[in-house]
């Protein structure tokens, strides 16, 4: 596999997010947003049923890589804005203008070959875990980071392999997790990447990873959130090494922390949008807690940061970080990520 230079990954990274970013403007959200102030600890085991990976941008390509490589204990995957797994085959080149732009191809069937590939080596659970899995897609109608035809292929991939997937279109949104917590406005493309277009796709997304969902609370949280030190979980010790910020959080509601069998979703955030550069932005907004408290759901929150090959904090879909397994098990961050599971009891 092609080697990325740290030349091009920066180039990537900078070309794209420079053509993203826009004036924000602030929105409203609909009726007030309860937060809950994070206190240090650290992670511990709890009853889980099954876990979730949902994401936006970047993270919803690390949600891609995170479904694939561990299909047999992902249950359901959730994307804003991304297209298919190993959409940039370890090129930064082709992550630019093939998986965000469509001005190449994004090679769809040589990406469903090579996941059936590395299925049968042992390098990804096997493949057919995917069928039957719920995946959610959701692309903006404004989206002017990943072209329309890229999210298409990123359903198509999980299709192919019979997971059951659902396509939604978000009318007037730009590149963003959409929320009714935002502080964008519908069609923005610019930080924190957090968009109100008074609509709840959070309630449809996790109705379709669920199968049902109660109501959010749109109270107070009743749940806490844990502040924890991600060098305790990243491979080798060391988050800065693999461009993960010191800090990640959970959020775990007041049921699941007395005994109750809860849910873990792994929420993934975008590029420019990690508590280093935006604080708990995506955390307090994504409209996730809120649906925890009422849905026996623990929530975990990692964090990349930004790094030489990596300046704007993504996480790793196209070989930053300089190994080509970065999209199977092994994977630095994938690893780094399934301790954090592995500790929340998942």
């Amino acid at each position: 596999m092609l080697r990325v230079t740290r030349r091009w990954a920066a180039l990537w990274a900078l070309t794209l997010f420079a053509a993203m970013a826009v004036p924000t403007t602030q929105a409203s959200a609909s009726g007030g947003l309860h937060t809950v102030s994070p206190v240090a600890g650290s992670l511990s085991g709890h009853q889980i049923s099954g876990v979730y990976v949902a994401g936006i941008s970047s993270g919803g390509y690390m949600a891609g890589q995170l479904q694939v490589a561990y299909s047999s204990r992902i249950k359901g995957t959730a994307v804003f804005g991304a297209g298919p797994y190993y959409c940039a085959e370890n090129n930064a080149a082709e992550a630019l203008y093939g998986c965000a732009a469509n001005t190449y191809p994004d090679y769809l069937s040589t990406l469903e070959a090579d996941a059936s590939l590395w299925s049968a080596y042992g390098w990804i659970d096997p493949i057919s875990h995917l069928s039957g899995r719920p995946v959610w897609v959701y692309h903006g109608s404004q989206d002017t980071a990943i072209a329309a035809s890229v999210s298409k292929d990123g359903a198509s991939f999980f299709s192919h392999f019979g997971a059951h997937v659902t396509s939604v279109t978000g009318t007037g949104a730009g590149h963003a997790w959409v929320t009714p917590y935002g502080s964008n406005s519908c069609g923005t493309t610019g930080s924190p990447y957090l968009n109100n277009c008074g609509t709840d796709p959070e309630h449809d997304m996790l109705t379709a990873l669920l199968g049902s969902v109660t109501a959010e609370n749109t109270g107070p949280l009743t749940g806490t959130l844990t502040r924890f030190n991600q060098n305790a979980y990243a491979l080798g010790g060391s988050a800065g090494a693999l461009d993960l910020s010191s800090a990640g959080f959970s959020y775990v509601p007041h049921s699941c922390a007395t005994g109750s069998t809860c849910r873990l979703l792994v929420a993934l955030h975008g590029c420019d949008q990690g508590y280093d550069t935006v604080g708990t932005a995506f955390v307090d907004e994504a409209n996730l807690n809120q649906y925890a408290d009422t849905n026996n759901m623990i929530v975990l929150y990692p964090q990349a940061t930004t790094g030489a090959s990596n300046p704007l904090g993504c996480w790793d879909w196209w070989g930053y970080l300089g190994a080509t397994n970065y999209p199977i098990q092994g994977g630095a961050q994938i690893e780094s990520i399934m301790n954090m599971v592995d500790a929340l009891g998942g």
